[in-house]
This record gives C-alpha cells, sequence and structure tokens, in this order.
C-alpha cells in the first residue's frame, strides 16, 4: 500500500539504559496491530536472548506500522529503534539521521540522566522534532512533577508539552501517537531526484547475503535496479526492496522518504557500512549523505580458546560473528603462555562481553581474554609512528620518542551529595575537571576530560558504588594527547608470561604491579615447589610476591635419633624442590586473567 509523504512520519525513541524504550516500543506495535495484544513476547524488538536477559538494546531494529486515527486517516510510522548504550553511539547517530522526529523518554522515577542528555543533544544536532514523554508514572516511587520540571528545563519546552504515559500499562500511550503524527513532520520527499539511500543498519541472510537497512532520502529505489555504494564504489543489481513489520514484506518499490530493505547480492556485511549512501548507477551523485565514518574500535584485547583443539572452532565462530557485525575486527595472534588465538578490537567493553558471551554461547567455546587496553599512537626515536594495541609490540624506551593516549569528553549526571566522591574518583583516574552545570536541585551535570584507559576497566562500577547508584555517565572520543607510559610485565619463576603484559600510566606502575602480584597470589594453587611472581618495568623488579610449596612432612617418620638424620632428610627435600622448580611448569588459571581486571 502506497503512502502520500505527507502521511509518513519517521521517528525513533532516545533514552537512557532501563527507562523503558524497549517496552513503549511493544506497546505501538499492539496498538497499531503489528503484534496481537497480550502476544507474551516482552520486548519484541530485542530478539537476541543476549538483549532481554541485560535489558539493553544491542543492535538497531526498524518497523514500520499503520496507524488508524480516530477520523479514519492513515499514516505509515516507521520506528528506527537504536541501541541503548554508549559503545553504540556511532549507530544511535546513523539512526537519528534517519528520521525527522524522535520521543524522548524519561523514567519518571530517576529522571534526567547522562545518556538521556547526550542522545538528546544528538537529537537536536540532527534538527529533530522533540517529543518529551515520561514513562513508568505507575510507580509509587514516580516523581512525575519533579521529572517533568527537569525536562521543561532541558529542553526548553512547557510543562503541557510533558507527557506522561506507562508504556507497561498502556496508559497515555495512543494519546502520545496522536500527538507523535500532529508534530513531528512529514519527510521532505523529492521522488524524481536522482536516488540518495541511508544505509542506518544491516543484518546477513546465509542464503541471500548481507541486507541494508535503509532510508531513502530522495528518489526511488526498485528491483533489478543497477545501485552503487558510496564507500567501496561497488556496483550490485537489487534483487529485492521492501518494508520491515517484524518480518521483511516484499513491495514494488521504495520512494523517498519511505523505510525498509533492499537486497542487493553482497557477500559481507563489511559492504553494506552504516552510514553509507546508495545511489543509482545510471544517475551517480557526486556527494553522498553527510556523516559517514568507518567504525573503529576502541578497546582491543585477545581471546584464546581454553583448550588448543578449539581454534578452529574460535576462528570459524569469530567469522561468522563478523558477518552480523561489521565493527568487530580480529587478526591471529600467538602467545607464548596461551597458544594460539585472535587479536580483537571492539567498540567498548561491553561490546567485548556480548562478543566474547555469544561465541561461549553459540559455538560452545570456553574462552581466555587478556587484558582489554586501548590503542595508542607511538613517536619512534627513527621517525616512524606506531598505532600499538598489544602491550608486546610496544617498543623498548630507548627506542620512543612520544606516546599519545586517547582522550574522552565525559559527562557525568549525579546527585549534589556524591559530587565530592565523583570528583576524587575522577582526579584518580588523571581527570581534568572541566565545569559543573546544575540541571535542578537535585541533579548535577559534571564536565570532565579523561583518558580512555582509565575508564574501560571499571570506572562506571566505581562510580555507581560512590554515588549509591544514581549517578550515570557517557563520553565521547576527543583526540590524542601525550603521556607517560611503560609496559608492565608479569613473570613466574623468572619466566614472562606475554598475555598478562599490560600498559600502564608511569606514576601508577608501581601500585599495578604490587596489587596484580598479590591477587595472582591468591588464585594460583600451590604447587609442589615455590613460586614467585613478580611485576617487572623492563629488566626492573618492582614488586613480588611468592606461592609456598606444599610440603611433605619427611620427618614424620623420625621418632627419635641423632639431629644429623633430621637434618640429611630435610636437606633432601629441600634439594627436590630446586629439580621441581627447574622442570615444573605453573597451569595458570582462567580466574588468573581475571585478577588482573579486579587489581584496582
Amino acid at each position: 500500500m502506497a503512502f502520500d509523504p505527507q502521511h509518513i512520519r519517521n521517528f525513533c525513541i532516545i533514552a537512557h539504559i532501563d527507562h523503558g524504550k524497549s517496552t513503549l516500543a511493544d506497546r505501538l506495535l499492539e496498538l497499531t496491530g503489528v503484534v496481537s495484544s497480550g502476544s507474551g513476547v516482552p520486548q519484541i524488538l530485542d530478539d537476541m536472548d543476549l538483549e532481554r536477559e541485560r535489558g539493553i538494546t544491542i543492535k538497531a531494529h526498524a518497523v514500520s506500522m499503520v496507524y488508524r486515527r480516530a477520523g479514519g486517516e492513515e499514516f505509515l510510522l516507521n520506528l528506527i529503534d537504536t541501541p541503548g548504550h554508549v559503545d553504540f553511539g556511532y549507530e544511535v547517530s546513523r539512526a537519528l539521521a534517519a528520521c525527522e522526529g524522535a520521543i524522548l523518554l524519561v523514567d519518571a522515577a530517576q529522571g534526567v540522566e547522562a545518556q538521556t542528555i547526550a542522545n538528546l543533544y544528538s537529537a537536536i544536532e540532527a534538527d529533530l522534532t522533540i517529543v518529551p514523554a515520561l514513562n513508568k508514572i505507575d510507580l509509587i516511587s514516580a516523581d512525575i512533577e519533579g521529572s517533568r520540571q527537569q525536562i521543561v528545563e532541558l529542553i526548553g519546552c512547557a510543562p503541557e508539552d510533558v507527557f506522561a504515559v506507562s508504556a507497561k500499562e498502556g496508559l497515555g500511550v495512543r494519546e502520545l501517537l496522536d500527538v507523535l503524527v500532529e508534530r513531528i513532520p512529514p519527510p521532505k520527499a523529492d521522488r524524481g531526484a536522482p536516488l540518495q539511500a541511508l544505509i542506518f543498519d544491516s543484518q546477513f541472510d546465509n542464503y541471500r547475503g548481507a541486507i541494508p537497512f535503509i532510508r531513502v532520502v530522495s528518489g526511488i529505489i526498485k528491483p533489478k535496479m543497477t545501485v552503487f555504494f558510496h564507500s567501496t564504489g561497488k556496483c550490485y543489481d537489487v534483487d529485492e526492496v521492501g518494508i520491515l513489520r517484524l518480518k521483511k514484506y516484499p513491495t514494488d518499490e521504495l520512494a523517498a522518504g519511505e523505510v525498509g530493505y533492499c537486497i542487493p547480492g553482497c557477500k559481507e556485511v563489511s559492504e553494506t557500512r552504516v552510514g553509507d549512501t546508495i545511489g543509482d548507477a545510471s544517475r551517480p551523485l557526486e556527494h553522498p549523505l553527510a556523516g559517514y565514518r568507518e567504525p573503529k574500535p576502541m578497546v582491543f584485547a585477545g581471546l584464546f580458546p581454553a583448550i588448543a583443539e578449539d581454534y578452529e572452532e574460535l576462528k570459524d565462530g569469530l567469522a561468522r560473528l563478523k558477518l552480523n557485525d561489521a565493527s568487530l575486527w580480529y587478526e591471529p595472534e600467538t602467545s607464548a603462555a596461551l597458544g594460539f588465538g585472535f587479536r580483537c578490537g571492539f567498540l567498548g567493553l561491553l561490546h567485548l562481553e556480548i562478543v566474547q558471551e555469544r561465541l561461549e554461547r553459540e559455538y560452545n567455546l570456553n574462552l581466555v581474554t587478556t587484558v582489554p587496553n586501548v590503542e595508542y599512537r607511538v613517536a619512534t626515536t627513527d621517525g616512524r609512528i606506531l598505532m600499538i594495541d598489544n602491550p608486546v609490540h610496544l617498543p623498548p624506551p630507548t627506542n620512543i620518542a612520544n606516546v599519545e593516549e586517547p582522550i574522552v569528553s565525559a559527562e557525568i549526571v549525579t546527585p549534589p551529595d556524591a559530587i565530592g566522591a565523583i570528583m576524587s574518583l575522577a582526579t584518580e583516574r588523571r581527570g581534568v575537571y572541566i565545569n559543573t552545570e546544575y540541571l535542578d536541585a537535585k541533579r548535577v551535570l559534571l564536565h570532565y576530560k579523561l583518558p580512555l584507559a582509565e575508564i574501560i576497566y571499571d570506572f562506571y562500577d566505581k562510580l555507581k558504588s560512590v554515588s549509591r547508584g544514581y549517578a550515570s555517565l557517557d563520553y565521547v572520543l576527543t583526540g590524542w594527547e601525550p603521556t607517560r607510559l611503560v609496559r608492565l610485565d608479569i613473570l613466574l619463576n623468572g619466566e614472562l608470561v606475554d598475555a598478562l603484559s599490560v600498559i600502564v600510566f608511569e606514576d601508577k606502575a608501581y601500585a599495578w604491579g604490587r596489587r596484580v602480584v598479590d591477587k595472582l597470589a591468591e588464585v594460583i594453587p600451590r604447587q609442589m615447589f615455590e613460586v614467585a611472581i613478580q611485576a617487572a618495568i623492563g629488566g626492573k623488579v618492582i614488586a613480588r610476591s611468592t606461592v609456598r610449596a606444599m610440603r611433605k612432612n619427611v620427618l614424620a617418620k623420625c621418632y627419635g635419633g641423632d639431629i644429623t638424620r633430621k637434618r640429611k632428610l630435610l636437606e633432601k627435600q629441600r634439594e627436590g624442590k630446586k629439580r621441581m622448580r627447574v622442570i615444573g611448569r605453573v597451569e595458570l588459571p582462567q580466574e588468573a586473567f581475571m585478577a588482573i581486571l579486579k587489581a584496582d
């Protein structure tokens, strides 16, 4: 059924994690008849088990709905769902670029939080019409008027413009839909112009290849049409186009203003990159749509199979995940301690956790993950610039002229009584204070400049601890700054364990090394020989801990006799322990690698 552009509304829902975005999407799908009411499946758009378990959206989704207003007028509503975590900020920005409006959803019990503000700024930059709404008004702890006032002060609207809904109970959702249709403008659609279609997501089908999800900005896309992709310059013949209503429904064409999918026969998702522009090969455009950039990994870690024989399964698992996730990067890596594995790049720690968990669940693998670290820019004394994502590849100090680390701009929203503790935490993590904004009597926004390396481990957990769970964090990468770094190595009985090496800030090296060796001493099981655990920078040992040997009481059979007999037995035992230490190997349990993460 073709719709006039004046009867099309493209929108998204932006919210902080766990503010009810997926639940509101469920109610919208029920109201418009896409799914039957009471279907029993919560978070319909979150189709991965991991998404439902964690209560977050990992992959962006899109769905088309037909809404019939009270007077019988019909509108085509295209909901472009966005991921709910800071790691997937680029996907959020591309989803926003495909819309004309956004529902700003705020939990009435928790109020405005960091990601609410970050996503709102992104929506305003994309020139979207904002429809503010309070969710969870049915909760006993809901502060409706207080939260409404926060939104009013944040976006400068009138109090009556903020709608109160309960997505769980369905209260006020129909009224919200009516307001959505009234306030959000229809798309500017020139269907006679050359084709321009924005890719805001893509997925992989084993039989049909990569399927980009697109918003047609101008022109028309049809089956059997030859299209080209601006980022790769490759041309393909379109096999099918259609709309998304949880499943794919083929149509004769997709015209300007519409949202749907096309099947161009691409072999890999990396060819259908998020943010890229699809054009008509017969009417090429000089300039693609603005905003495209390559997905760039921010956090790097090694993934190794706990059982060496599982290497091929891990290789196949990563290759299949890569088909569906163009932002995942990996290459083979060899470790003296862990054998064959892969060095992988991720958008953030959450992305790392999700990839690891999916590999373990879907491919039945038991994995060992090395310490995550960020990428550093190293200038050598011979004039080369190296990008170092693995501590093992860091050149010797004598060959390094300068080291730069990635810096992020962080926004922390917190209650006023936690400001002191959060400032102490940020200072401890080498943060540079910028300014403070008072959002209202109960909310303060702190701006900080922080090294990315200082926030990827446990900064978020510590932030929640010192603020009793009330503070929230959002950050964006802003550039590089010079720093002083060293490579901290861990040795077991004098042998370097390359998988435990980390790059740390020079002033924190001793404290880090001390904590790591003490932690390892707790988790490495006792052997028949003494195990020396050392932290070293270059050839200098800066900290040591020892796992005492298990000892048999060789004097138990001596009930008397000369002392020389006892000495002879103890000397024999001591010599045996020395021989054991020379030929013995220390088996590292998986907890040893986790211990480094928790050492801070």
